[in-house]
């Protein structure tokens, strides 16, 4: 089954400023794909296409299947793809690291003794436990990237995108979501510099290049 396709893709910022021009991908289920780029080649901007955070001017985005063009299509997928923003100020936005790592399961309706398993059990995979009680506002920028991670991961989503999930974080827990990842069953995009965690993790990779993705064999 493939979860995201995206077919004939052409993009451009405002000003005729091209970022894609006929780009073609998909991600099947169980595959893991691993997207390198140097800064400004589209790597977060394939990610909002994807996401419906804006839209292409030509081609088609489909998604579990079905092609996505309004926002209420987009919506229905969004609840099955876990996001993990490039900043995560984006995404961390709770007084505690636990109100926001409960957040997202106490809104899908999840038991509140259920959710506080869950959190217990991620923090301490990630090996983050002793930031469960912290103010997010005080925590460290790598700190917060692991509290959105741990965040995302809480939803319980059929396939992750993670947009530079190793930025600002030290090789003791990259170790930590790399043995996450590799014992957990999920489809995975991520866009990453890491060319080390992406070959360790990644069952496909590529190069984003002059607005097309190419394979890296």
């Amino acid at each position: 089954m493939e979860l995201i396709k995206l077919k004939n893709i052409y993009y451009e910022y405002p000003g005729e400023i091209k970022v894609f021009e006929l780009l073609n991908f998909s991600l099947k289920k169980g595959q893991r794909a691993g997207i390198i780029g140097s800064n400004g080649s589209g790597k977060t901007t394939l990610f909002s296409l994807i996401m419906g955070l804006a839209y292409p001017q030509k081609g088609d985005v489909v998604l579990f299947e079905k092609q996505c063009s309004q926002e209420k299509d987009f919506v229905l997928a969004r609840k099955k793809i876990g996001y993990l923003f490039q900043d995560p100020d984006d995404q961390v936005f709770c007084p505690t690291v636990e109100e926001d790592i409960a957040f997202g399961p106490l809104n899908l309706g999840v038991k509140l003794d259920d959710v506080k398993k869950l959190t217990e059990e991620l923090v301490k995979e990630l090996g983050i436990e002793s930031l469960l009680k912290r103010i997010t506002t005080k925590l460290s920028w790598g700190q917060k990237r692991l509290v959105s991670l741990a965040g995302v991961l809480a939803m319980n989503p059929d396939v992750l995108i993670l947009d530079e999930p190793t930025a600002s974080i030290d090789d003791n827990v990259i170790k930590k979501i790399t043995e996450y990842f590799k014992k957990n069953d999920y489809s995975l995009l991520i866009a990453s510099h890491d060319k080390k965690f992406l070959k360790n993790l990644c069952t496909d990779n590529f190069y984003l290049k002059n607005g097309n993705l190419y394979q890296i064999h």
